[in-house]
């Protein structure tokens, strides 16, 4: 086989698999951006290796790009430490209904879980990953993280139990149901609609703003209809968004809002929806953060 011969089915392979190797990277870091720089390295090394020496081409390409997301993720650990407020994962733009059909996926990629995997440690949240959500073997995911077998199930147990008793409840989202009350939603809080607005919002709602310090933003969760219903009256009604215009996406599958101002996104607002309210707003205005949501993705398990 020639030399072209043979980076063309290193490519080959790579891409058959990149949605899947997006997907475990995104998991483990949170990050969009981080995950194709993450990719991109785990590339360069994937095209020096010998293909004959590969028996499960899955199996290895999973490991890599899971020891180079524990790289980064180690890498950046002060950075996550000392930023202003809360931190968020970023959005994730996905094609339309991408993951609707896979009920594990949906939740893997949901903003509430991605926020609970990051109470775990790093190596908790890479065996969590790819054990709970991607279904590899404890062998595999060893090789992956670097620890023994034995160890690796220890691991898993207590970010399994972590999980377990942090997580809320999930269900399969009614798509319809959740589209028509965020947009009114969306039309309430940018018409000024208060009334409007505190009908939709549950009683404990959470507001949790990501800026961090790069755009006018609570530093602390807000919790409370009329508390949450008064920082979206701020944000829309009193110009902290230049000029704004409002549509409506799929991040991390579900109907988010994402503002534009001129030709760049200003903020996106992911909303959370149980039993037809309003429970939670992960509202991401980091300017870096918001990048990524030019590029629909897609993820798969």
């Amino acid at each position: 086989m020639s030399t072209d011969e043979h980076a063309d089915e290193h490519a080959e392979r790579f891409t058959l698999l990149r949605p899947l190797l997006f997907t475990i990277v995104y998991e483990i870091l949170g990050s969009a951006t981080e995950s194709d720089d993450v990719l991109q390295d785990s590339y360069l090394r994937w095209a020096d290796v010998d293909l004959a020496t590969v028996r499960d081409t899955k199996s290895y390409l999973a490991q890599l790009v899971t020891r180079q997301a524990l790289n980064s993720l180690r890498t950046n650990a002060r950075r996550r430490e000392d930023y202003v407020g809360p931190w968020l994962p970023e959005p994730l733009l996905l094609d339309e209904n991408d993951a609707s059909t896979d009920a594990v996926l949906a939740e893997s990629v949901s903003m509430a879980m991605l926020v609970l995997l990051e109470t775990l440690t790093p190596d908790e949240r890479a065996v969590f990953v790819l054990r709970e959500v991607f279904g590899f073997g404890y062998e595999a995911i060893a090789v992956a993280v670097g620890k023994s077998v034995v160890t690796v199930r220890q691991v898993a147990h207590r970010a399994r139990e972590h999980v377990r008793a942090r997580r809320k409840r999930f269900e399969p989202a009614d798509e319809a149901e959740n589209a028509r009350i965020t947009r009114q939603f969306m039309t309430a809080a940018a018409t000024g609609d208060l009334e409007g607005l505190l009908s939709l919002l549950s009683p404990d709602v959470t507001w949790t703003a990501d800026s961090g310090g790069r755009a006018t933003a609570a530093r602390r969760p807000v919790v409370g209809a009329e508390k949450v219903a008064a920082v979206l009256m701020t944000i829309f009604r009193r110009g902290q968004l230049t000029d704004p215009r409002i549509e409506l996406v799929n991040c991390n599958n579900v109907p988010a809002i994402v503002v534009h101002g001129g030709d760049r996104p200003e903020g996106a607002f992911l909303v959370e929806i149980t039993e037809g309210k309003v429970t939670g707003v992960y509202a991401v205005r980091n300017p870096d953060k918001l990048v990524a949501l030019t590029v629909p993705r897609r993820i798969s398990r």
